[in-house]
């Protein structure tokens, strides 16, 4: 572990953000246009204290996962991501297959969507991040892991609890459709990828995955116009946008409602559930 590089790094990355690049206000009385300290720490889902010592080069080395969180906080590139690792002492995450780091570019679009539900998912169906009216339509899934994370793996695995987000008459084309999804992504990065992981249990674990597999399907596909079941609010007819990475290795999902609505109604409530169920879930930093 480099502390001296680690710290410098830190403090460059941390000052050449503005809160806007990271869906913060702007606030007053802000005496440099970088972000505080609190601030990243907030976005990092870590204590204040515990970053502010990584800064003064006087912290414990941080874990893989602290340093997915700071390198997803900082918005780095992925060649940004590989630094950071190293100094810290650790190897660089592989590059192929998805995992924890987030395209910059898809979150500084999500960054902006604060009334609508967005999430940004892997190849793998796994999502990497929601705002909060997401989190109020189909749940919290930051705590799972393991192949638990991937929706793929929950539709066969758990289908009573993942499919009550769709009405009945749609699980059948939504399961042609994930496992269609899957066969692209086991297609670019082969049998030995987590892709191949995952068709391997499932094909054990699921005769209707199997039989899906074995039809040969293949697409990143997700429908233009879909309807969405709420526990509280019903369903929902939402407008389904799709953005990709350039390699698609992972995917901004955004669904809307045409203004004047009942769905658009509906989405508003959802973004004010959204809020006051999960505010309590981003600390200040304090």
């Amino acid at each position: 572990m480099n502390r001296d590089d680690l710290a410098d790094f830190l403090v460059r990355r941390r000052s050449g953000l503005r809160p806007a690049d990271v869906g913060l206000p702007a606030g007053q009385r802000r005496r440099t246009a970088g972000l505080r300290r609190e601030e990243v720490a907030q976005l990092a889902a870590m204590s204040t204290d515990y970053y502010t010592r990584l800064e003064q080069r006087r912290g414990p080395q941080p874990s893989t996962q602290m340093l997915a969180s700071l390198a997803r906080a900082l918005r780095l590139t992925a060649d940004e991501r590989a630094y950071l690792y190293r100094v810290a002492g650790h190897d660089a995450p592989d590059r192929v297959g998805g995992g924890e780091h987030v395209a910059p570019g898809l979150l500084r679009v999500l960054d902006r969507l604060t009334d609508t539900p967005a999430l940004i998912l892997s190849a793998l169906g796994e999502t990497l991040v929601q705002n909060d009216p997401a989190r109020a339509l189909f749940g919290d899934v930051s705590h799972l892991t393991g192949l638990e994370r991937s929706a793929i793996y929950r539709w066969f695995t758990h289908p009573e609890q993942e499919r009550a987000h769709y009405p009945a008459d749609d699980h059948d084309r939504q399961s042609r459709a994930q496992v269609a999804s899957l066969r692209a992504a086991h297609g670019s990065t082969g049998p030995r990828s987590r892709a191949g992981e995952l068709v391997r249990v499932l094909t054990r674990t699921s005769q209707e995955f199997a039989d899906l597999w074995a039809a040969h399907e293949v697409g990143r596909r997700f429908s233009d116009h879909k309807v969405l079941l709420h526990p509280e609010i019903g369903p929902i007819e939402v407008d389904c946008q799709a953005l990709f990475t350039e390699d698609e290795s992972q995917v901004l999902l955004v669904l809307t409602a045409p203004p004047g609505t009942d769905a658009a109604s509906r989405l508003a409530l959802l973004a004010v559930l959204g809020t006051q169920a999960f505010a309590p879930e981003h600390p200040t930093g304090s």
